[in-house]
């Protein structure tokens, strides 16, 4: 075999082992978490030995190969339920593979560019201690900006079932827990260096990066354990309150019919009857789009506030909205409509209503619609919503409700500035039945538990179709549902007030990261 085919070969061996090791550790059917620690040393291993562009497509190919895995689901979403031919929806999906490839593929070639092998040496610069994680952070949030973000399933998210592990949050957000992993993963990736014997320069050079790459490690893990246990008790001792989550499994195909429209309100009435049992609740919650209809000019609308004047208790339900924001030169109102939370008084008033702020692209508007014909599908079917502006809470007696509608669990700073102004629990509606039996509803819900952790609040989570449950704000799951089941659930939250350090400012660790990468790749060029 000749020198380029083994390169080539390689090349395709790694690349592939770190995508098949990401894939398997994410949530979904093995969610195998251990393999975090180790799944990108394969590709750590190639891309410091190779020249930059070699590394790039390495990079590529694993982000690739690791993205159709992880959004397979897309296909069904855009097939099943946007109205897209099955050609066009895998390209959609296939499109997004590459476009979330090119975030790996970029960290592989300035990690390659800057802590690779140098000329006449067979090892690499212990410099990728330092620049490897930050780098990979800072690229995790840039992703999570551009293109209005899609920060789905950063590294850290992984660890979502191990809340010893995962304290730090507070802290740094999930972009911490991602900065550990890649840490460790390069400590290992140079373990086995070390082993592997050869050339032995840079080695004393490595002990100081290593031993503050341990101690760092150390630190996190510390704090991880003594915050566990100092929250512990403190959960015990906080204030509760009652809530009632009630998952209802409409079909999507049918509870926008108008026959569904009544049937679909007595499946959420019955359910919360049942979940209640006789027992005083302060907050029942419906899931995002639970009406199937427009409360500003439907009738139905007063079975729903009839209701919670009849049981005597708060209710936050799903709807669409609109309003009238002018007239046009026929006459005929301008319209904006909204995905949108209403909050029902024990009165039977709406007290209050949150407008979803981060629209999903391609599934509540479709940017660039009109230059691109071929979408207009995804059009008829979705329409084009509005994005909300307020973060002030949903006021309800002494609980202050910070809304999170399916999609926007998965940014951090939207928990974040509803809990900076006050909110003491958060209330994600979400509607997964989009997803159908994927693995999305389960990387959904991971990436819903890190807003809980790194806020300190306690998340409720009411989904169509699951997972609906309850988290506390140390990241346990005190109840959740089975998928496509309808059921209601009523558990006791925990009620906290205080501020974490990454609500006041450690949701900065992201962008300093970014910063910091580019600070060293300066300092790098500079240098050579």
């Amino acid at each position: 075999m000749t020198d380029s085919r083994r390169e080539f070969l390689q090349l395709i061996i790694t690349s592939f082992s770190t995508a098949l090791l990401l894939a398997l550790a994410m949530p979904g059917r093995v969610a195998w978490w251990p393999l975090l620690f180790v799944a990108l040393v394969p590709l750590l291993y190639f891309i410091t030995a190779n020249r930059p562009a070699r590394s790039f497509f390495a990079g590529f190919l694993a982000g690739l190969v690791y993205h159709i895995f992880l959004l397979y689901w897309i296909v069904i979403v855009l097939g099943r339920y946007g109205g897209l031919p099955f050609w066009l929806a895998v390209a959609a999906m296939l499109l997004l593979a590459v476009y979330m490839g090119l975030y790996l593929a970029i960290f592989s070639g300035i990690l390659s560019l800057l802590a690779g092998k140098r000329k006449g040496h067979s090892e690499f610069s212990s410099d990728i201690l330092y620049i490897g994680p930050v780098l990979w952070v800072g690229l995790d949030w840039l992703r999570g900006l551009l293109l209005t973000g899609f920060p789905w399933m950063d590294l850290g998210y992984g660890l979502y079932s191990q809340p010893i592990l995962i304290q730090a949050a507070d802290l740094g957000g999930h972009h911490l827990l991602t900065f550990c992993l890649v840490l460790i993963n390069i400590l290992v990736l140079l373990i086995l260096q070390r082993f592997k014997g050869g050339v032995t320069r840079g080695r004393s050079d490595a002990r100081r990066p290593v031993a503050i790459s341990c101690i760092l490690l150390v630190l996190a893990g510390g704090y991880s354990l003594l915050r566990y246990r100092q929250l512990s008790e403190d959960i015990m001792k906080s204030e509760k309150s009652v809530i009632t989550v009630v998952q209802g499994n409409i079909s999507q195909d049918e509870k926008w019919t108008p026959g569904g429209k009544q049937a679909t309100l007595d499946i959420y009435q019955d359910l919360s009857e049942l979940g209640m049992k006789d027992r005083d609740t302060d907050l029942i919650v419906w899931p995002e789009t639970a009406l199937p209809f427009y409360p500003v000019n439907d009738p139905l609308f007063l079975t729903v506030t009839g209701f919670s004047q009849k049981q005597k208790t708060w209710l936050l339900t799903g709807a669409p909205y609109f309003t009238v924001v002018g007239m046009m030169d026929n006459l005929e109102p301008t319209l904006e409509f909204f995905n949108s939370a209403l909050l029902i008084s024990p009165e039977g008033r709406v007290s209050g209503r949150y407008n979803k702020q981060h629209l999903v692209p391609f599934g509540e508007y479709v940017p660039l619609g009109r230059f691109m014909p071929f979408l207009e599908p995804l059009v008829v079917h979705i329409g084009n919503f509005t994005p909300g502006s307020s973060v002030e809470p949903l006021q309800l007696g002494r609980l202050k409700a910070g809304v999170l509608i399916c999609f926007e669990s998965i940014f951090p700073e939207l928990a974040r500035q509803q809990v900076a102004a006050g909110a003491n629990l958060l209330v994600n509606l979400t509607n997964d039945a989009w997803y159908g039996r994927s693995s999305a509803p389960h990387q959904s819900f991971a990436m819903a538990i890190f807003r809980a952790l790194e806020t300190r609040r306690s998340l409720v989570r009411a989904a169509n179709t699951g997972i609906s449950g309850f988290v506390d704000p140390l990241g346990h799951v005190m109840q959740d549902s089975p998928l496509f089941e309808a059921l209601a659930l009523t558990g006791e939250v925990p009620v906290m007030e205080k501020e974490t350090i990454f609500v006041r400012f450690g949701f900065f660790f992201g962008p300093a990261c970014l910063i910091l990468a580019c600070i060293l790749f300066l300092f790098h060029r500079r240098k050579g």
